[in-house]
């Protein structure tokens, strides 16, 4: 299982900010946090970045056991 953490607009849509999640690729751990979390949460992922154990992340990139997948909504302010 993924850790998934979540930040900011993310982690209020989802009403937490982390969870372990099942899947093999990245992508596949967040089609399931789009299913469990519902549309509020998906529109929120569509603009955001998503890494993988520190590191920017594609949907492609395999998820071993203990994984950490990372949420980060854009930053804005002044």
């Amino acid at each position: 299982m993924a850790v998934l953490r979540l930040f900011a607009s993310a982690r209020e849509a989802a009403g937490t900010g982390l969870d372990s999640i099942e899947g093999d690729t990245v992508g596949a751990v967040l089609d399931q946090a789009r299913r469990r979390y519902g549309e509020a949460f998906s529109s929120v992922l569509d603009g955001c970045r998503v890494w993988r154990n520190g590191e920017p992340a594609g949907a492609a990139d395999t998820v071993d056991d203990d994984d950490e997948v990372a949420v980060l909504p854009p930053v804005s302010g002044g």
